[in-house]
Formats: C-alpha cells, structure tokens, sequence
C-alpha cells in the first residue's frame, strides 16, 4: 500500500500559456492512501455511484472499524473514508475487494464515472444510462491503456434531463431520443447511436490520452491541452468503427446544473441528502432495506426500491429528505481539524440561511470540493471570521450574511474563485 505525501501544487500558469504537469497525478484511491491532520484518507471510486446491499454494509463496517465512522460524498458521487490507521492499507483492500468495490487495481483510481442518478426511475430522460455507466466501467478497466488516465478525468452520462451535463466533464454523453447520445470533448460534439455510447466515450478518452502525449505538457484534464492540439473526435471513433455525425449546435457550455431535489423519485424510490455531504455509519445503513443505492453528485443517495412512506423515518435519522429544507445546498470542506491548511473548523461554522443559491464553506484558498456554477463562496480568514463573496464577515453575523447572499439578485454569475 501507498500513502501518498501531500502532493506539491502545480503552479498557474499565465494567463494564455498552457498548464505544464510536472509529476504524476497523486490523487488519492483506494490504495493509493493520503495523509491527513485526521489520520489517512481513502477515496473509493463508485462509477454512477452505485453501492449493492452488501457493499453499503461493508462500507459502513470500513469506516466503523478501520475509520472514524463516517463516510463522506464528493461532488463526483464518490466515497471517502477518513481516519484511517496508516497500516491499515492491506485490511480496507481485502474488504473492498471481497465487497466488489476494487475490481481493478490498475484501474481503481480511473473509475470517475457520474451519471444521471434517478435514471430509470421516474419516467423522465431518453435512456438509462446507468446501464451505460456499468459497460464503459466494465471497458474502461478491461483496456490497459485506460490505467494512465490522470484519476481526476471524467465521464459524464446524462440522460437528457440536464441534471449532470454541466459537472465538468472531460467526455461527456447525452441521452436523445430516438436511440441517440451527444458525445462531447472539448468543445467538439458529433452523435452516435445509444448502443454504441459506452465505446464511444472510451475511444474519445483514448484520443485525449494520445493528444495529451503529443502536446508534452502533461494534461490531466482536456482543458489542460494546450491551444491547437485539440482531439479529432470523430477520427478516433472512425478507427473504433464506431459511426458518427458531427453537430452543428454543441451542447450547451459547462454550467450550474440542475440539482436532484430530495423527496420520491417515482413509486419506489427516494433522494436524500446527507447533512454537509457525510453519513455516518448508522446514517448509511439507515437507507436499506433497498435493491441498491446510489450516491449523488449533491452529495446524498437514491435509495432504489425504497417506499415514499419511509422519508420520515429517514428524517428522524437527521438525513435531509425535504426539498424546502435551509440545508439542501450547503457544503463544506473538511476544515480543522482534519486538514492542516485550513483555517477555521468550517463545519462547525456552517449555517444554512434561507433556500436559494448552493453555499460552499472552505477553510482556505484551494475551496477543495466547492459546486459547479454560480454558488455563495464562504470563506475562512486569517484571524478569524469569514469572506463571504469577498466581504469580511465576523462568525457570528454569518447567518445573516449567508441568508442575504444566497437569495440577493446577481447581475452576474460568481463562477471562478
């Protein structure tokens, strides 16, 4: 097992110039452990993040025994666990492995796959793309090439509702009918037809991959290729022998997507969301019985099979199950004291105000898991108290400050901190 050291920052690059990598990706995995002021931190990656009965119970035990109990959602629909013993690598491996949730270790920190979260359940979208989400897993880890994609490049499956189509996406697939998907990379879009969307998206990760390698500066990320070496799309699926049309009006530019309300999806499933993105252990098994669950790149989890009836009684386990609730939206970093570079404990800080525009609270400059979008950027100060969308804000007017700021009219959006 490897416990990676706090990876060194590669430094911004001027405005114009390309953005050079200089090491290698130290994005932290399920074996690739990262030291934290709390102990070591595993990211377990969950592709559209579904989690079976017995792997919600192992990771519920993982982070009771091996943790610190609780079990944090990232804007991907992953998991984390934090707390963690250093010599403890080889036990979380083995249990992982034995619940399904490390089918590759080559592949495990690759596996960045979000997609539309209530898909066939509702009655809404073109398609069901978890399906898909589970054959471009099943490829992605079955190609050795695919090791080497950076572990923060992602896919994004939508299946036409837009609910996920503005999360960053470096390929990203849209479900249209009739039997259609919009593939994306870049600010290249071509269609091809649903069945073959899961290859597709694999051969467009490819072709990043070898233009990466070509422009030398080390690209996680397609917006990290340099001006000029874009990726020829469509003849990276010609040579896949997968058929393709080029469009003339490209999905729109990434955004603030619409989030998954909690509450019913359909007559046999629900959404809530987890206070501040975290579970507790008894928090998460309260979510079954269930045919599965899925995390959510609102930081909560469908629970598939699960009757309407059940939301009070998952309310009275402190989980978020009301769409009017002043907590739905509000996330934090981890803060003090897990985290050595934060300044305040930003957790213990965090305040609702009213329902309106999705608060991030971060404990420095890095506002390490902040949304996509526009969203009220809460941040620590040196000394004490907090910048809220830049102003100086003592703690305890906080409540006041984050109400006005979440519901005042904005002559433009807030989207790059």
């Amino acid at each position: 097992m490897l416990a990676a050291m706090p990876p060194t920052p590669t430094p911004t690059p001027a405005p114009g110039a390309p953005r050079v990598r200089e090491r290698g990706d130290a994005c932290p995995g399920a074996l690739r452990l990262h030291s934290a002021d709390d102990g070591h931190l595993a990211r377990l990656r969950l592709p559209a993040g579904r989690l079976t009965v017995r792997q919600v119970e192992v990771m519920a035990r993982a982070a009771e025994t091996l943790g610190d109990g609780r079990i944090s959602v990232t804007s991907r629909g992953n998991a984390e666990l934090r707390g963690l013993a250093g010599d403890c690598g080889a036990e979380l491996a083995a249990l992982l492995a034995e619940a399904g949730l490390l089918p590759s270790p080559t592949h495990e920190r690759v596996r960045n796959i979000v997609a539309s979260p209530a898909a066939g359940l509702d009655g809404l979208g073109a398609a069901d793309v978890q399906l898909w989400a589970r054959e471009l897993d099943e490829r992605l880890c079955a190609a050795p090439w695919a090791a080497a994609l950076s572990g923060r490049f992602l896919f994004v499956l939508d299946d036409g509702r837009g609910d996920v189509t503005g999360l960053g996406g470096d390929v990203t697939l849209v479900a249209v009918a009739p039997g259609a998907a919009l593939l994306r990379l870049g600010d290249r879009t071509v269609r091809v037809a649903a069945a073959d969307a899961p290859r597709a998206a694999l051969a467009a990760a490819r072709a990043f991959l070898t233009a990466a390698r070509e422009a030398g500066t080390g690209a996680w990320r397609v917006r990290e290729l340099p001006e000029g070496s874009g990726v020829d799309v469509r003849a990276a699926l010609t040579t896949a022998g997968i058929a393709s049309e080029p469009v003339r009006e490209p999905l729109p530019p990434h955004g603030a997507p619409p989030a998954l309300a909690p509450g019913p999806l359909g007559p046999a499933a629900l959404h809530v969301l987890a206070p501040l993105g975290r579970f507790t252990a008894g928090r998460l098994r309260a979510l079954l019985p269930a045919d599965e669950v899925r995390f959510t790149p609102w930081r909560g989890a469908v629970v598939v099979g699960a009757d309407p009836g059940r939301l009070p009684a998952l309310e009275a386990h402190g989980l978020i199950t009301r769409p009017d609730s002043p907590w739905v939206g509000v996330s934090a970093c981890t803060g003090r004291p897990g985290c050595a570079k934060s300044l305040a404990d930003v957790r213990a800080d965090a305040v609702p105000g009213r329902p309106g525009l999705p608060v991030h609270y971060s404990g420095c400059e890095r506002r390490c898991g902040h949304p996509h979008g526009d969203w009220v950027d809460v941040l620590a100060a040196p000394g004490g108290g907090y910048l809220v969308d830049g102003a100086p804000v003592p703690r305890t007017d906080l409540t006041p400050a984050v109400t006005t700021a979440r519901t005042a009219p904005r002559t433009a959006p807030r989207t790059t901190r």
